[in-house]
Formats: structure tokens, sequence, C-alpha cells
């Protein structure tokens, strides 16, 4: 059976990875040029309950955990004027370890055959061909197959095959920045944000950091406005940009807006799409989605771990139904949905968590 995974992300990998593992091979095809053509964005912190089960599923908990940052799960939450609400450290022993995203692609295509990955092939449409698909190119090169499988995220090519349904603004959006060599350069923000993660709330303004790798701090300004009050705003011009989103944070405490306001690298704006809760879909014989394709949804923490969850569950039905490709995509579809429709409406709920919602989960998942 031919099998063609559209999207080098996490989810697309990992697929690949287990079909792989379990002596199936799959071609992954990917618009990139090549694997470092592009940030793959920034810190990760895999579950135990599904980002790791994948991780498991490829065979790959070695390499993952030789790849972690160690005390990244520390997490603080403050006030804006710089009170400390909140204060979890990191003994090695939780759930969630942190990993760059970057790191653990690497991690999975260097465990994928030379040549598994075709580089600069970006879609152009799917559509069916007798009892396959044809994917065509945008170099006017196609190819057919008997498996397609979507994995090529929030715009997905694939998921039209599918679904009508269309990612719509979620309401939030980040804009992001980098402070680099911040303990020295930028000591005052390197001390709010301590050896782990920062979150700083108030109202529809948020300013969340990450420590990253090489003493690098990662920014997220977490902004609930319309599209049309960021579409004001000239994100080429880096200083009025800074100093626009910067305004929004008028009177909180200074090592915190330093996030801001002392970036290295231009202010980036990543609105953020939503699906349906509840995207589903019927049987169609030949073709499915993972991760984003199939459920994307506003950052909840979840995203890169469904993706890796889906695309081992489907390759490990896969495996367990060599005969019946159908049997197994449904399968696997029924388990998808019900597990993306339960992220996609807790992320619904979460909207609506106040400060005091917010510090009463984190003491108690720290005690669970």
């Amino acid at each position: 059976m031919n099998i063609t995974i559209i999207g080098a992300g996490l989810g697309g990998l990992t697929l690949a990875r287990v079909l792989h593992v379990h002596g199936i091979e799959a071609t992954v095809y990917e618009a990139e040029p090549s694997p470092t053509a592009r940030a793959q964005g920034g810190m990760l912190d895999i579950h135990d309950y599904n980002g790791q089960i994948a991780v498991e599923a490829a065979g790959l908990m070695t390499e993952f955990r030789s790849r972690i940052l160690e005390g990244r799960q520390a997490m603080r939450v403050l006030d804006p004027d710089g009170t400390v609400l909140l204060e979890q450290g990191d003994d090695g022993t939780g759930g969630r370890p942190e990993i760059q995203r970057a790191d653990l692609r690497q991690m999975l295509l260097d465990s994928l055959p030379a040549g598994a990955v075709k580089w600069g092939r970006k879609v152009e449409s799917a559509a069916r061909a007798g009892d396959k698909h044809e994917v065509t190119f945008a170099d006017g090169s196609t190819v057919v197959t008997d498996l397609l499988v979507g994995a090529d995220g929030t715009w997905s090519r694939i998921r039209p095959l599918l679904s009508d349904a269309v990612p719509r603004y979620a309401g939030t959006a980040f804009v992001e920045t980098y402070l680099y060599n911040a303990d020295t350069r930028h000591p005052a923000a390197a001390k709010a944000v301590g050896g782990g993660s920062l979150i700083a709330p108030r109202d529809g303004t948020e300013i969340h950091a990450h420590r990253e790798s090489g003493d690098t701090l990662h920014t997220y300004v977490v902004l609930t406005r319309t599209m049309e009050w960021f579409e004001a705003i000239d994100f080429t011009d880096a200083a009025a940009t800074t100093a626009r989103i910067a305004a929004e944070f008028d009177g909180w405490a200074p090592e915190l807006t330093a996030l801001i306001t002392e970036g290295d690298t231009p202010p980036v704006f990543r609105p953020h799409f939503t699906l349906p809760v509840g995207h589903s879909w019927d049987r169609v014989p030949g073709v499915t989605l993972v991760g984003d394709a199939a459920h994307v949804t506003a950052p909840n923490g979840e995203g890169a771990n469904l993706a890796m969850l889906d695309g081992a569950e489907l390759g490990l039905t896969l495996v367990a139904h060599p005969d019946d490709v159908e049997a197994a995509l449904a399968d696997y579809e029924v388990t998808m949905f019900a597990r993306s429709a339960e992220v996609a409406a807790e992320t619904e709920a979460a909207k609506g968590l106040t400060l005091e919602d917010m510090l009463k989960f984190f003491t108690q998942a720290e005690k669970s």
C-alpha cells in the first residue's frame, strides 16, 4: 500500500516514524525547502498522558529524554505589579518535561530513512482519482496514493476532501519577541521569569515568557482583541509596533514590560484560529487528517501533544488492521474525534477563567 503524508510537522513525522518501526514505509511531502528553512517555534511541554505516549510508540524515549531542558518546568504567576502570586519549582519529576520544538522535530526527522521526507513540495490541490487520491504540487508534479493523510496544519489543503469547515479567528493572538543573553543584557526581565516560565495575566492582556536554551527568553504577549485592532498596526515598523503593544501594559511593573520593550527581534503577530468544537466528518475512503488539520484550536498547551498522539494512534491502528485500511481509519477517527472535541470544549471554557481560577488550577495540578 502506498501511503502519502502531507506535512513534516510533529504529527506527520510521528505517524511516519511509528509506521517505519513496524516495517511500513510512507513518504512525507513538505512545503518548506529544508528542515532549517524557518524557525520552528519555542518550547513545548510534552505530557505524560498524550505526547509521551506517542514518543514511546515511536521508540524514541531515550532520545527524547536526552533533549529535555532540565528545570524548565518551573513556573510562576505574577501580578501586573510584579508580585509573585504562585511559584512552582521543577524537581525533575513532573509529567511535562520541556523541549525545544526544533529539537523534537529533528529527533523525528533523524529517526526516518533517508529520502522519507520530500522537501519543497507545496500542495496546490488534492482530488479523488478513482479509488485513490491524486495530489498536485505547486511545481506541477503529482503523486497518486492509496492512503492520503493530511498533517498540513491550520490551512490544510487536504481537509476539503473531508470537510467544508474553515478555521475562524479565535479572538486572541500572540505578539512574540525574543531577548538574547538575558541574564547579562536583560537582567530584570530574566530575574522575573526565573528558570522556567512566567505568566502575568489581567483582563485580556497577558504576558507569557519562557526561558529557552542558550540564555534566551521568549516572550508571548497574549491579547484578546478584534482582528481589526491588529490590522491597524503596521507590523513592518518594529519600533512603532513595540510601542503600540507596550501601551496596552501601561502601569505594569518595568521588569514585565521589559519583556516587550527590550525585545531583540521585531515583534511577530501570530493570530489564533479554531475549527468548530466537535469538528468531524463522515468516513471518506483512503483519506484522513491528524493534528491541526483535523482539530485546530487556540493555543491550549495540548496542540503538539495531540498531533503526535494522533500520528502515533493512526500508525498503530494501521498496523493492527493490515488488510483493512478503512476499518483502521474508522477506528482512529472515532477515538480522535472524541478526544479533540473534549479538548476543544475545555479550551472554549477556559476563556472565562479569572485569575483566581487560574491560580486554583495550577495549585491543584501541582498537588496531583
